[in-house]
């Protein structure tokens, strides 16, 4: 017998310590047949040997045995029999049966209870033996990587489960809605207020407002305030592409779809399924893609391009427009039925111009950003800069404002940014008169048809204010063509004034 098996100390597993070569364990009760097989395999492997089942449970229970090879007739119980226990106690060794006997029935056996690896007969070839012998310690070698590569991909698995949260979180964190910058007296609180009340509930959202007034981080505060907020938010900018390649862009394409199509193409809405797509500059589509996007939000399924077949996806829309989309509807230029399942609730973010009082809190916001990004160490804004930048009517808001600030972050070269330092439109007085354009009318004095015209005067002053200067609603208020109502600012000398509260001057008016 082996000096080998005498010892009491477990050896290493292999792999933790020194030990690289397998160890095979022969278990037979005739001793000759233990020293043939030892020094058939000894010089690739370390051999234990002994006599009975036994035994060799105990050199199991002490030793990293990789191999058994098993003699099927043993005193007491038959080789399938031991090596059936060592399949549920060390379901990782290999094992393998030797037998002078060709039983079908014990080949059976061995292949379904015992679970061997092969079954050897007598008289056997050394090199087929050693061979046999080989291909065993090669498939142990892979059973344990293969359990440690499942190890890593669940350690792994957890790693990336846990960073995802973590980025998730950031993410709510980074677009709630007290990020959204204003102050107390904020317009943008009621649009925020009415937000947040929607968000947890089902339903389309239309944004709409000025370029630059932040629709897209309102609908993100939204999404991430939403039952959605774990699954994706995706965005496209509906103006920007064709219709063919927004088509794509949305619902994706199968392979050989058009030229250039060499691979098939999961579209936005598949990646954002059971998340939140958010359409950008929706007003802009076209009529023929009007209808395409129509079906897929009555029937909630899309068809990629090149393919015969449709896909469920549950997805939230969102989408914005810096367009009248009621005055695209009248005028024939948007379907009205597409207008109703977008705008399952609609909200609009007010112009830069009409909530000065954001401005210095925006301001102050985009500058300390800007700083670390510029790495200057400016401390903030002049008075006067302050006052000119609030007093400026902003037609590319809040976007415009950044620009700005960054252009004086970029040229500055003292501690303060200077007016000065500001655009030529920005310092401009011209126009930065925003609001103080006209006296209110004076309806005292003069004959009845003077007071009929300075009333009518009053009321169209009030109603463009009322309407932020927007010309389309306050004809429609008033029940006026858009003719009729610029034929009207002009005679009482109302055009000027209005076209400067959207920024633009007499000229380009």
């Amino acid at each position: 017998m082996s000096t080998a098996n005498q010892s009491n100390v477990r050896k290493p597993e292999p792999g933790a310590g020194t030990q690289t070569r397998p160890t095979v364990l022969v278990v037979d009760d005739e001793v000759r047949s233990q020293e043939t097989i030892r020094r058939v395999l000894e010089e690739e492997f370390d051999v234990l040997e002994c006599s009975s089942a036994v035994e060799a449970e105990g050199l199991l229970e002490r030793e990293w045995i990789q191999i058994v090879l098993c003699d099927q007739r043993m005193p007491k119980e038959t080789g399938v029999e031991f090596l059936t226990r060592v399949r549920e106690r060390w379901p990782d060794v290999v094992r393998i049966i030797i037998s002078g006997y060709t039983d079908s029935e014990d080949i059976i056996s061995g292949v379904n209870e015992a679970g061997i690896y092969q079954y050897i007969t007598k008289p056997w070839n050394p090199e087929s033996l050693l061979l046999t012998v080989r291909g065993a310690a090669r498939l142990c070698q892979l059973q344990r990587e293969n359990q440690a590569l499942n190890l890593e991909l669940k350690v792994t698995a957890n790693r990336a489960e846990s960073q995802v949260a973590v980025k998730r979180e950031d993410l709510r964190r980074r677009f709630e809605f007290d990020r959204l910058i204003r102050a107390p007296g904020s317009s943008l609180n009621t649009v925020c207020e009415l937000a947040q009340k929607i968000a947890p509930h089902d339903i389309s959202l239309l944004i709409m407002g000025e370029s630059g007034t932040g629709k897209e981080l309102l609908a993100r505060a939204v999404h991430y305030s939403s039952p959605r907020s774990d699954k994706p938010f995706v965005t496209e900018n509906c103006g920007a592409l064709p219709d063919q390649l927004l088509e794509s862009e949305l619902f994706g394409y199968k392979k050989g779809a058009f030229t250039g199509a060499y691979t098939d193409r999961i579209g936005l809405f598949d990646i954002a399924d059971g998340g939140t797509v958010f359409l950008d500059e929706i007003g802009d589509i076209s009529p023929a893609f009007q209808v395409k996007l129509l079906r897929v939000l009555q029937e909630g399924e899309i068809r990629p391009l090149g393919s015969a077949r449709t896909r469920k996806v549950d997805v939230r829309v969102v989408a914005a427009t810096n367009r009248n989309l009621k005055e695209e509807v009248r005028s024939g230029r948007f379907r009205e039925d597409l207008y109703y399942r977008l705008a399952g609730f609609s909200l609009e973010m007010p112009a830069l111009r009409h909530r000065p009082e954001d401005i210095p809190l925006i301001a102050t916001h985009l500058f300390e950003s800007g700083r670390a990004r510029f790495g200057n160490s400016v401390e903030g804004f002049t008075p006067e800069t302050m006052q000119r930048m609030r007093a400026y009517n902003w037609p590319g808001n809040v976007r415009e404002l950044g620009n700005e600030i960054q252009r004086m972050l970029a040229l500055t070269e003292g501690p303060l940014l200077d007016a000065d330092l500001l655009s030529f439109d920005l310092s401009d007085k011209e126009s930065a008169a925003t609001e103080v354009w006209i006296g209110e009318p004076d309806l005292g004095g003069g004959d009845l048809r003077n007071r009929v015209e300075q009333l009518e005067r009053k009321i169209l002053y009030e109603t463009l204010l009322r309407h932020r200067w927007n010309k389309s609603r306050a004809a429609e208020e008033l029940g006026l063509s858009r003719v009729g109502l610029r034929a009207k600012l002009r005679r009482y000398e109302l055009e000027p004034a209005a076209d400067r509260a959207h920024g633009r001057t007499a000229t380009n008016a």
